[in-house]
């Protein structure tokens, strides 16, 4: 059975994608910003008098984690 590109569903005679290109893009920076602000957090959290480099080195990881996750667990219709 063929599968959409943009979805990843079953392509059938009516197929149509659950969400659009803008829902999508929010979508996605919304997860990499949440990740951002957790790793920067933590990175506070573990060491209150943290370098600038250290929270941002921390904060560019944690987005890069979100993002990871949200590819690896993606979203079934």
């Amino acid at each position: 059975m063929a599968t959409c590109p943009r979805c990843f569903g079953a392509l059938t005679d009516n197929h149509r994608c659950p969400r659009g290109t803008f829902s999508r893009v929010t979508d996605a920076l919304f997860t990499v910003g949440v990740g951002g602000i957790v790793g920067g957090v933590a990175a506070i959290i573990i060491n209150e008098q943290a370098p600038t480099a250290l929270v941002l080195a921390a904060a560019a990881l944690g987005a890069v984690l979100a993002s990871a996750v949200r590819d690896a667990i993606g979203r079934r219709p």
